[in-house]
């Protein structure tokens, strides 16, 4: 057997199927596909500095332009399910250059979008390719890397996934300042054409499986996810009551839940389910699912309140806040590569365990750090913490996810995967704006900015209270994602389960 060849069949995965692809190839599969990837990240958290410009610019109240994120949020995370499943159908290049297209199209639209009403439904569209791009990464990686070697590749997808994450307000601060809110969406576009033109030369066309298509399955998770997203996404905006008419928050969510319970009896009957429930057999894939959710909320979340710490609380600019977030984005991707090797020679579960730890640390000394008398700048050593952190997480997460995945079920799987971290950053953004209301509520009795003239020092100070009070919780998340990491195994127990 050399080197480029799959080990014999010891995981319970598929192995029989996967090809004999040439590693260099494959790293120049994976280094066309993080292209997409980053972009479709950068743009979930770098609106949140322009919403002010934004507002400006098109004339529009807080209502309408909150809905620049949610609307990409929505289209995003609900057809996750969807997506991953067409890439095992009519192959992940082709459903990873068709999302890419219409995310670039969508892009431009936002860039010179006369209204907010033309911007809320590109943002849409955007999410609707961002929906179709992120499982087929993962996917083609899944298919391309046998499971010994795949470390060091999912290291650096899931790197470019923290980084992108943690350097958007930095890049839309940037970009805001200098040539105006306009460019944080024109900006794609270069990079879109220069990333389709990569991903046709360089990403393989692998085997697609002849799937029938689960449309009752499709219906139910597609209302199930929405109704659930939109809920959460949107539940503190209502005051998590009355919506319109007899819709209220409560009900989208009862709903949501009822509708989803059907979605997961359906799959048992059917021959071709849209999310094969074998895969949780999996203790690693569970497991990891768990990790991924925690760690999807925590670093979708955590810039809020900190950033609104350093901004409202402190009076920062937004570029010099953005700032505090650089560290992060550097360690992260520094140390990926080299854990993501590390990882293949290793047990992934004690690499997950330090991350984990050193995640609850860093969030713990950031929330202790945001308080009215600490210089902010003390942050830079809390962000080295969670970018190392960063590092330390996604690529054991990933490798044990996606370690038994039987060929066909890559996209199915990995649709799931990306799924459970979006629905995580939702979930825990929903709770995260929850808490932050109510220890407004504690600390200065209401949000002091919401009031008519400025806020005294004394508000300012109870509002950066406020904020710190509110990173403790993705802290105690940290400490859920030890809970699944500790879990974890190097191989299956149950041979051949998937099959």
């Amino acid at each position: 057997m050399n080197d480029d060849q799959e080990p014999p069949n010891t995981s319970g995965a598929d192995d029989a199927e996967s090809p004999e692809v040439d590693t260099r190839a494959g790293w120049r599969a994976l280094i066309a596909l993080v292209c997409g990837f980053f972009m479709i990240l950068l743009d979930a958290t770098i609106v949140s500095v322009a919403m002010p410009a934004i507002m400006d610019g098109l004339d529009a109240d807080t209502g309408a332009v909150v809905w620049v994120t949610s609307a990409y949020l929505l289209a995003f995370a609900v057809p996750l399910l969807i997506t991953g499943r067409l890439g095992d159908r009519f192959g992940p290049k082709r459903i990873y250059l068709t999302g890419l297209t219409l995310f670039t199209i969508a892009s431009v639209i936002c860039g010179f979008a006369p209204t907010i009403g033309v911007l809320i439904c590109a943002r849409a569209l955007q999410g609707l390719g961002a929906s179709m791009i992120s499982p087929q990464s993962m996917a083609v990686i899944t298919r391309l890397f046998p499971p010994r070697k795949r470390g060091a590749a999912m290291g650096v997808w899931g790197a470019v996934g923290g980084i992108a994450t943690f350097s958007g307000p930095l890049v839309g601060g940037l970009l805001v300042d200098t040539v105006g809110w306009e460019w944080i969406f024109r900006i794609n576009l270069p990079i879109g054409i220069a990333a389709f033109i990569a991903a046709v030369r360089l990403v393989p066309t692998l085997p697609q499986a002849s799937h029938h298509f689960d449309l009752i399955g499709v219906g139910l998770s597609a209302v199930g996810m929405f109704c659930l997203v939109f809920g959460l996404e949107e539940g503190h905006r209502y005051g998590w009551g009355q919506i319109v008419g007899p819709i209220s928050v409560p009900l989208l969510l009862v709903v949501g839940a009822v509708v989803m319970t059907v979605f997961v009896w359906w799959q048992t009957r059917t021959s071709e389910p849209l999310v094969p429930l074998a895969l949780f057999g999996d203790r690693d894939f569970s497991a990891a699912n768990i990790g991924i959710m925690m760690m999807g909320g925590i670093v979708n979340t955590i810039n809020i309140p900190l950033m609104f710490y350093l901004q409202t609380g402190r009076g920062i600019s937004p570029f010099m806040s953005a700032l505090v977030l650089m560290p992060s984005a550097v360690v992260g991707g520094v140390l990926a590569p080299f854990v993501g090797r590390y990882v293949d020679r290793t047990h992934p579960r004690h690499v997950a365990i330090a991350g984990f730890v050193v995640l609850s640390t860093g969030l713990a000394w950031t929330a202790a750090m945001m308080r009215p008398g600490f210089s902010p700048w003390w942050l830079f050593a809390s962000s080295t913490l969670l970018g190392m952190a960063n590092s330390l997480i996604w690529s054991p997460l990933s490798v044990s996810a996606t370690r038994n995945l039987p060929q066909h079920r890559a996209g199915a799987g990995s649709g799931v995967y990306n799924m459970t971290r979006q629905f995580g950053a939702v979930l825990v953004m929903a709770i995260t704006a929850t808490l932050m209301a109510a220890r407004l509520d504690a600390r200065v009795g209401g949000d002091p900015t919401q009031s008519p003239g400025p806020a005294t020092a004394e508000e300012l100070a109870g509002y950066a209270l406020a904020m710190g009070d509110t990173v403790w919780f993705p802290a105690v998340l940290g400490l859920i994602g030890v809970g699944a990491a500790v879990t974890l195994q190097r191989a299956t127990t149950s041979e051949n389960f998937l099959r």
